[in-house]
């Protein structure tokens, strides 16, 4: 929806011919964003002053190089990079490491994006410079990032991710993170139930699939814990990963 919006106002006859940036590039790009501000069309003017925020448009006063310039379906828009950087640098932690982790996923250069970053004496750029350092580019969704971003942010082990293992049936199931093969862990959404599911099968039924092959990876060894959005949102998911984690010795009690 909000790609068809931004499409719509950088085509109107009113609209200046700015690039589209920030959370309206990133939908141009196909690049997934935590909770990203969809209210209004972005745009970066390419000037040091002079920004502004209207009912429709946000205009943002930043220095555009036309290196860090993509066109898609004939608009222009910053490139993977640029927008990784303008949505880090305005958002919190959690935020930034969703973005860059993403952005590394579909193949965006981190050594670009430390040098962009390192280049920028604006707010964010510390909290920035942190998030990239420690984003993978191994999640799959922004849940599996933000889960990451919690992670890294209780200063916990860092887990191995999208690691294959073969079972007792002769199945092979790759795991969202785990950490030395004592524990597993799985972020649950519907998205990825949805992406998971077979040709002519229900979401129901994928869930079923789901927790058998749980069953199969903890036969193998290890602990399994499962968490959800909404674990994410109300900060209970660290505290559940701790009590599986601190018996084992993988951090402190």
């Amino acid at each position: 929806m909000h790609r068809l919006k931004a499409i719509a106002l950088a085509t109107s006859e009113i609209a200046r011919p700015l690039p589209l940036s920030h959370a309206s590039a990133a939908a141009m790009l196909g690049l997934p964003l935590l909770k990203p501000d969809l209210a209004r069309v972005h745009v970066t003017t390419g000037l040091p002053g002079g920004g502004s925020v209207g009912t429709v448009r946000h205009l943002h006063p930043a220095p555009l190089d036309p290196a860090e310039l993509r066109t898609i379906d004939g608009l222009v828009v910053t490139s993977l990079e640029r927008t990784a950087i303008d949505v880090a640098t305005m958002g919190d932690f959690a935020q930034a490491f969703t973005a860059f982790d993403q952005a590394l996923r579909l193949g965006a250069d981190r050594d670009q994006m430390a040098e962009m970053l390192a280049a920028r004496r604006r707010r964010g750029g510390k909290v920035a410079r942190v998030a990239l350092t420690s984003a993978t580019g191994q999640a799959e969704s922004v849940g599996e990032s933000w889960s990451c971003a919690q992670i890294v942010d209780a200063r916990f082990p860092t887990p191995r991710q999208q690691h294959r293992i073969r079972v007792a049936s002769g199945s092979t199931y790759v795991t969202d993170f785990d950490w030395e093969w004592l524990v597993v862990g799985e972020f649950d959404g519907l998205i990825k139930y949805g992406r998971l599911r077979r040709p002519g099968e229900s979401i129901a039924d994928a869930v079923i699939r789901e927790k058998l092959r749980e069953d199969e990876i903890r036969d193998t060894g290890p602990r399994v814990v499962r968490w959800t959005w909404n674990d994410l949102e109300r900060d209970a998911f660290i505290p559940r990963l701790h009590r599986r984690l601190a018996p084992l010795g993988l951090v402190a009690a």
